[in-house]
């Protein structure tokens, strides 16, 4: 008898319909300051179907609905992209790149919900969580798109890339706040190393490039795997339309990095990046949970200690340092800081090999060191902990924190929101079902979604 996937069971079993409900049970007070949609994102295939990949798993997103004190509905939706219907990916004229699982993010730009998934074009969708269809920008994206843009806080732009293990390898776009491409270029010098995140600072884009990389001979329908002969580099580009002319690549010490917590220029003009990184084992130990082969751990993040480089440009050199001993992953902060030196950072805490830690909200102080920890009780795992800002914040962390925590010995789900401050408990709002243990979200504020229809 075959075992089951792991992303198949657990916390990540899939749910097999879809619903709505409506004026939802509230423990606590909700933040009056809270109007608008937490919406998560998962790998979700339908009863029946089981991908040899996590990754090949359709999209489906969970929503949470809340206004002024009251938690008005959830519902949840399969994005309805041709690969939900069985359609390849690889077809006679080329890929395709409307047959996506778009399980991997959600986000908001311009007044458009993207539901996201790096080798395939954006799906939007209805503020009611339907599918609208694939987005191209009006034809100015020809290629797949990054789930990982990242929206400046000043000026509004999206910046985002998008990756191929063919030449090009990787294309970098602009959207203005309007949501109309302003650039894009080819970026010189990239390889087919797998990008999945990149950073932005005030002056540069920062492009990461590790040792896994495609290949053609990993046949669960994610053709990447580990190369010690893949260079490990950052990538850093002036920002502005020349940029690509002028990017520089630092060799780094061999690893993988999924998601970036942040960049910027410190004092010194030198750039800080930060995010959790494995190594070749830990990258081996994720891969086989993502695939289900032997050999892996019981946690896909169970060897994801954050990392951090400090590039010199004057230098022309890298310092490069594990800064944790905690397994995490799904960094986050406050996003009006991206980019620019920031104090507190947030992510999720796992269980490592020998029973360190455990699920958890994690926020990190980096002028102090400190470490604080939300745990998360016995069978209970949070999502990723999107940062919402307080009404009349005047520090950085003067907010909140929305999380989904999957309940398996209560076959149930909760939206806690945390006190981004002390990772107190304020609130409590009970979904009508468990919700599958996600990728990324979007908190999207009314006002976000109103000003760009006005």
């Amino acid at each position: 008898m075959t075992a089951p996937k792991p992303y198949l069971t657990g916390h990540y079993t899939p749910v097999t319909d879809e619903v709505t409900a409506t004026g939802l049970t509230v423990e606590g007070t909700l933040p009056p300051e809270l109007n608008g949609r937490l919406i998560r994102n998962s790998h979700n295939p339908k009863p029946g179907v089981t991908p040899a990949h996590w990754f090949k798993g359709s999209g489906m997103v969970h929503g949470i609905r809340l206004r002024a004190g009251r938690a008005e509905w959830y519902r949840n939706r399969w994005v309805r992209t041709p690969a939900l219907d069985g359609a390849p990916y690889l077809t006679e004229r080329g890929p395709d790149l409307t047959a996506s699982t778009a399980g991997t993010h959600v986000i908001e730009h311009a007044g458009r919900l993207l539901a996201l998934c790096e080798a395939n074009l954006p799906f939007e969708l209805t503020r009611e969580l339907d599918t609208v269809g694939a987005f191209d920008f009006d034809g100015k994206l020809r290629t797949a798109m990054t789930a990982h843009p990242k929206q400046d806080p000043v000026t509004g732009e999206l910046h985002f890339f998008g990756s191929s293990p063919f030449p090009p390898f990787l294309m970098y776009y602009v959207s203005d706040a309007k949501g109309e491409i302003v650039h894009s270029a080819e970026i010189p010098g990239a390889t087919a190393s797998l990008k999945h995140d990149f950073a932005l600072t005030r002056r540069h884009v920062v492009f990461i490039e590790g040792n896994v990389t495609f290949d053609p001979a990993e046949h669960s329908g994610i053709p990447y795997g580990w190369s010690d002969q893949q260079p490990s580099r950052i990538g850093v580009m002036p920002r502005g339309a020349d940029g690509a002319r002028h990017i520089r690549w630092f060799s780094i010490e061999p690893g993988n990095m999924l998601h970036v917590s942040n960049a910027y220029e410190d004092g010194q003009g030198r750039i800080v990046l930060e995010g959790p990184t494995v190594d070749r084992d830990g990258f081996q130990l994720s891969w086989n949970w993502w695939t289900g082969a032997p050999g892996r751990s019981t946690e896909p993040n169970a060897r994801s200690y954050t990392r951090r480089w400090v590039v010199d440009l004057a230098a022309g050199s890298v310092d490069e340092q594990i800064i944790d001993d905690l397994a995490v992953e799904f960094p986050t902060l406050n996003e009006d800081y991206l980019g620019s030196e920031n104090r507190y950072q947030y992510a999720i805490s796992f269980p490592d090999e020998k029973g360190f830690g455990g699920y958890g909200v994690v926020k990190y102080d980096r002028t102090t060191g400190a470490r604080r920890i939300h745990q998360a009780g016995d069978a209970r795992l949070p999502s990723e902990a999107v940062f919402v800002p307080a009404a009349g914040a005047t520090r950085e962390d003067d907010g909140y924190l929305l999380t989904v925590v999957s309940d398996l010995k209560q076959d149930a789900a909760q939206l806690l929101v945390l006190d981004a401050s002390g990772l107190d408990r304020i609130a409590t709002v009970h979904l009508p079902r468990r919700v599958t243990a996600g990728i990324h979200g979007s908190w999207i504020p009314d006002t976000a979604m109103d000003a760009a229809r006005s």
